[in-house]
């Protein structure tokens, strides 16, 4: 995709965290403490426009990502940007910084970081919400921006093509639709590993009467207690009502088999990342042992190749892209190309800092040009942070809102960035946060990982 010329002219990163391991919002079988944290990054560009993203991540290791990003700045400041395919293309083949995955970790996600606030850094400057932005692009320009090395043996350019084109008859229609009535969600908000009993039923019946049509339990710490969850869950939802379960990566294939299966009384509607996201054939095999139950996965798969895999297997039945874990924007109009192809429906991960912001975009666009559809399709909510972004998402009877503010809804807002950069913002240097348990392991890190906190501005 190339345009009116887009010079960038420097770029900034931030480290910022949020401690929100202080009320296990965020804990599961995995991850038991987790402080949301994003790598953060601004463009600027000679015409002194502003492009912003991120890396999600959850604490330590903050400051290891946002030196990723900074590592880009060569391929990116004193350059005309306009052509979002090329700069992808260059960015993912800068063989010294490839060597480090290739295609995946903590490069492939500085790669999503600069990607998707080069995008924002687009949509704004053409006045538009980067759903509508990509909705209105014609099928050929989509496929300028897919790199299509390793995955023409499941989809080829012409394959695309003839996706992108069988769905153009209704776009005017669906974006119309999309406007009026928002787009489907659900909302892992009661789940947390860390809730006590009393507060799993209230948000459970919370969510309810909020209007959400599905709701997601965090599994596989203790199968005993996971079982008590899920009997007071299903209490208060009613038969019928789906609830998923979620076990980031807990399990070894054996083990999850045997646990699903003793959940499966429950009617999970999926299960979700059962074991490690790179075991293609350890989730088909878990997908065949545990049918009817549906298997998902896909906030942890590094690749559109992994995710070509689990496609071509059939061990997933639903697709769980990350808007800031692959290649940004480019890599996941490929991975929802493929999934078209499949016929798997998308239902992307969200939550963490930003992600529900940035994923809404690609699940509207996938609406209006690629699959046509939202069945069996919902995005993921989660209720917190939302308050630090200068354009956050909107909710209203269990749906998203279609946002229509300019860009990527990635932009943070000043006095956040002000009050949680690590170590030195205003809440990090508070009484508060200096006498919390984690305060010490924080300080230590700290010392021993000094954080970037700014890059150079050209």
């Amino acid at each position: 995709m190339s345009g009116a010329r887009m010079r960038v002219i420097s770029l900034e990163t931030h480290d910022i965290r949020f401690p929100t391991s202080a009320e296990l919002d965020g804990s599961d079988a995995m991850n038991p403490d987790p402080d949301y944290s994003a790598a953060y990054v601004v463009l600027r560009t000679d015409e002194d426009e502003k492009g912003h993203g991120f890396a999600f991540t959850i604490g330590r290791g903050n400051d290891v990502q946002t030196a990723a990003i900074r590592a880009l700045e060569g391929h990116i400041v004193d350059r005309d940007c306009s052509d979002l395919g090329a700069v992808y293309q260059d960015l993912i083949g800068d063989s010294q910084l490839r060597w480090l995955g290739p295609e995946k970790g903590v490069m492939h996600m500085a790669i999503s970081a600069v990607m998707n606030a080069l995008w924002d850094l687009r949509a704004r400057r053409e006045g538009k919400p980067l759903w509508l932005l990509l909705a209105e692009m014609s099928p050929e320009e989509i496929v300028s921006l897919v790199d299509f090395r390793y995955i023409t043996d499941a989809l080829t350019p012409a394959e695309a093509l003839e996706i992108l084109r069988a769905a153009e008859p209704g776009r005017a229609g669906r974006i119309a639709a999309l406007r009026e009535h928002g787009y489907p969600a659900y909302t892992t908000s009661p789940g947390w590993l860390g809730y006590d009993d009393d507060k799993l039923r209230r948000l459970c019946k919370e969510a309810l009467d909020e209007g959400f049509s599905q709701i997601k339990l965090k599994v596989g710490a203790d199968l005993d207690d996971d079982i008590r969850r899920m009997r007071i869950a299903r209490e208060v939802c009613g038969d019928g009502y789906p609830i998923a379960i979620d076990a980031n990566q807990r399990w070894d294939v054996s083990d999850a088999i045997r646990w699903v299966q003793a959940l499966a009384e429950f009617g999970p509607w999926w299960v979700e990342e059962p074991t490690s996201p790179d075991d293609v054939l350890g989730h088909a095999a878990i997908a065949r042992a545990v049918a009817p139950v549906p298997v998902a996965t896909g906030e942890h798969v590094q690749n559109r190749i992994v995710f070509k895999q689990l496609l071509q297997s059939e061990a997933i039945s639903y697709l769980q892209l990350d808007a800031a874990r692959v290649g940004g924007v480019n890599e996941n109009i490929a991975i929802l190309l493929l999934a078209a192809k499949f016929g798997v429906p998308v239902c992307p991960h969200a939550g963490g800092v930003g992600l529900c912001e940035l994923v809404q975009h690609l699940a509207m666009f996938d609406f209006v040009s690629v699959s046509g559809s939202k069945e069996g399709r919902v995005i993921e909510y989660i209720d917190h942070l939302h308050e630090h972004f200068v354009d956050p998402v909107v909710i209203r009877d269990g749906g998203y809102v279609a946002p229509e503010a300019a860009g990527f809804s990635s932009a943070m807002r000043p006095a956040s960035l002000a009050a949680f950069t690590y170590p030195w913002g205003q809440y990090w240097t508070s009484a508060v946060a200096q006498s919390s348990p984690a305060a010490e392991a924080r300080r230590t890190s700290a010392v021993t990982h000094p954080p970037v906190l700014k890059g150079r501005s050209a």
